[in-house]
C-alpha cells in the first residue's frame, strides 16, 4: 500500500467558496453569520470535483489511499474572530468526513483547527476531539502563525499550546505544522510563507524542551522540512554550540518529514540527510505546483516517480517511506487499516 499523508481538498465546489465569501462579509458588516444549513452540495458534485482530480491521479501514480484535510490557504485564521474560525473549520470538516465516507478505501480526514490569533488553544480542543471520536480522522493540521504572515503569537513551544497537546497526546493523534493564507505581501504564500513555517517549527522545537514534556507527541513537518535538510549541518552545529542534545535525540522521535519536494535532486538530498525512519511519502495534489515540468514532461507534484529514481533505496526503505512510516505516526490510521482489511 502506498499512503500519501499530505493532499487537501483544493477542488471544492464553488458553492463553498461563495459560502465563506458571504461568512466574511457578514462578519465586516457585523451581521449575523450564514448558517451551514444554507450550504447546498450534493454527494454528486463532491464525487464530480474529485473524480477528474484526486482520484484520477492516484489511480494514474499508484497511490493509494491519501490522508486528507481542507485547503490549507483556505483555513486563514486571521480572518475574522474565533467565533468565525470555529463556525468555518467546522464546515470544511464536515465536508471532509463526507468525502472519506463517499470514498473510504481512498481518503481518511484529517482536520482543521478554528485557531484565531490571541485565542487559548483551549478552543481548538472541543473539534479536534469531535474529529476523532465522531468522524473517525487520524491528526489535525496546526497553524504556527495564524496571524497570516505576521508572526505575532508565541512560538509552537510555549505553554499556551499545552492544552491542545494535552489533548493531542490524549487522543494518539500527530499534527502537521501548516502554515495558512500570508496577508503580509513579503511573503508569498506557497512559495515563501510554507518554507518558512517549516523551518521556523523545526528550530522552534530545537531551542525547546516540549519533547521532554510531551514524550509521545509527534507532529509532521511537510514540504521536506523546508529549509531543514538543506542546512541539516547548520542545526546540527547550532544545537551543539547550544549545549542541546544530538538532532537525532533531541528531535527525531518525534519530528517526521513529508516528501513534497518537487525535483528528483531534492528529493534524493532528503533521503540522505534525514533518516530513513523520519520520511515519510506525500504529495500535496492537488495542491501548490500543479503543472508540468517541461524537462520531465511530468507533473511536479509526482513525487513517487522521484522515490522510485533514487538508487540507493532498498526495498525496505521504501516500503517504511511509502506505507509503515504513516502506520506508525498515525496509529489511528494503522487501526482502522487493520480493522478494515484484517492484516497488519
Amino acid at each position: 500500500m502506498i499512503i500519501d499523508c499530505h493532499g487537501h481538498y483544493t477542488t471544492e465546489p464553488t458553492q463553498l467558496h461563495a459560502f465563506r465569501k458571504a461568512q466574511i462579509a457578514a462578519y465586516e458588516s457585523k451581521s449575523p453569520l450564514p448558517s451551514a444549513a444554507t450550504l447546498a452540495i450534493s454527494d454528486d458534485e463532491l464525487r464530480q470535483s474529485l473524480e477528474g482530480a484526486q482520484l484520477k491521479l492516484q489511480r494514474e501514480r499508484g497511490t493509494n489511499l491519501t490522508i486528507f484535510s481542507p485547503r490549507a490557504s483556505g483555513m486563514a485564521h486571521h480572518i475574522g474572530d474565533a467565533a468565525v474560525s470555529l463556525a468555518w473549520s467546522r464546515l470544511c470538516n464536515d465536508l471532509i468526513h463526507r468525502v472519506c465516507t463517499l470514498y473510504p478505501d481512498n481518503f481518511i480526514g484529517v482536520c482543521q483547527l478554528p485557531q484565531s490569533p490571541g485565542v487559548e488553544l483551549k478552543s481548538c480542543v472541543g473539534e479536534l476531539e469531535r474529529c476523532v471520536t465522531e468522524f473517525g480522522f487520524v491528526g489535525c493540521n496546526l497553524n504556527p502563525d495564524p496571524s497570516g504572515g505576521h508572526w505575532s503569537g508565541p512560538p509552537l513551544t510555549d505553554r499556551v499550546w499545552y492544552p491542545l497537546y494535552e489533548k493531542m497526546v490524549e487522543l494518539d493523534v500527530p499534527a502537521m505544522i501548516h502554515v495558512s493564507g500570508s496577508c503580509n505581501p513579503n511573503f508569498h504564500v506557497t512559495g515563501a510563507h510554507y518554507i518558512n513555517g517549516d523551518t521556523t517549527a523545526f528550530m522552534q522545537f530545537l531551542t525547546s524542551d516540549l519533547f521532554k514534556d510531551f514524550p509521545t507527541l509527534r507532529f509532521v513537518i511537510p514540504h521536506g522540512g523546508g529549509a531543514v535538510p538543506y542546512h541539516w549541518g547548520r542545526y546540527r552545529g547550532l544545537a551543539q554550540d547550544m549545549k542541546r542534545p544530538p538532532l537525532e535525540e533531541l528531535l527525531l522521535n518525534n519530528v517526521f518529514f513529508d516528501t513534497c519536494v518537487y525535483h528528483l535532486p531534492g528529493i534524493e538530498l532528503l533521503t540522505k540527510v534525514v533518516p530513513i525512519d523520519n520520511i515519510l511519502f506525500a504529495s500535496e495534489m492537488v495542491g501548490a505546483v500543479r503543472g508540468i515540468d517541461p524537462r520531465t514532461g511530468h507533473h511536479y507534484d509526482d513525487t513517487k516517480r522521484y522515490l522510485d529514481q533514487v538508487a540507493w533505496l532498498s526495498a525496505g526503505d521504501r516500503q517504511k517511506v511509502f506505507e509503515d512510516n504513516a502506520r506508525r505516526v498515525y496509529p489511528r490510521l494503522n487501526a482502522r487499516l487493520k480493522c478494515s482489511c484484517g492484516c497488519g
